[in-house]
């Protein structure tokens, strides 16, 4: 896999698949690093609407470019050290091993890797990180969209690491944790619409089973 990289804004027709695929992309890319000034610009000039107005990811996605928007990257480094780096233990860890077995690797992580095996991937986790980062583990399902290779990159593959990886715990896990953050305003935007988008991901992968 490539390594993640900010994505541009897909334009609302290019195809429901290529913006699930640069949505997992983005998140990727913001939950990994505090936005650098080229992508705030991105965010300066997103569009605000959804495809179809009232739909469920348009109003926490307003709320995500407004608060991008109203950001520099300054002030996005302090607040992403203060969540995630601090000194000492980080107030959150952004890592499936601590949400869903309360420590750091532990067997979440050992799961993540042979799912990655039966996949074909090589762990391409970046130096000092972990596979099971919540991150890494988006750039994943980026792939499964986008990928080229079709044995792997379909929808019943994209399924079963969506259920086992994603839908445990991002949602209930990280980014409530996020959110109930004192010190979490930009990040408590991306929070809750990565907690929204999850839910519309596992709408939709109920809807084939």
């Amino acid at each position: 896999m490539a390594p993640t990289q900010a994505l541009a804004f897909s334009p609302a027709d290019e195809g429901e698949e290529l913006q699930r695929a640069e949505l997992y992309g983005l998140l990727s890319r913001l939950w990994f690093a505090p936005p650098d000034a080229e992508l705030l610009a991105q965010f300066a000039v997103a569009a605000t609407q959804a495809p179809q107005p009232g739909a469920f990811l348009e109003e926490p996605w307003q709320q995500l470019v407004a608060a991008f928007r109203a950001t520099t990257p300054e002030q996005a480094r302090v607040e992403f050290e203060s969540l995630f780096v601090g000194t000492g233990k980080a107030e959150i860890l952004p890592y499936a091993s601590y949400h869903l077995a309360g420590a750091l690797n532990e067997r979440p992580l050992v799961d993540l890797r042979q799912a990655l095996v039966g996949l074909g991937l090589a762990s391409a986790a970046p130096e000092g990180e972990t596979e099971d980062h919540v991150a890494f583990i988006f750039e994943v399902m980026r792939y499964l969209i986008a990928g080229d290779d079709l044995a792997v990159c379909n929808l019943e593959q994209q399924r079963r690491f969506f259920r086992a990886q994603v839908q445990t715990w991002v949602g209930t896990g990280l980014c409530e944790a996020v959110e109930a953050s004192a010190q979490a305003r930009l990040y408590a935007a991306l929070a809750q619409f990565t907690r929204a988008f999850v839910e519309v991901e596992t709408q939709g992968f109920d809807l084939i089973e």
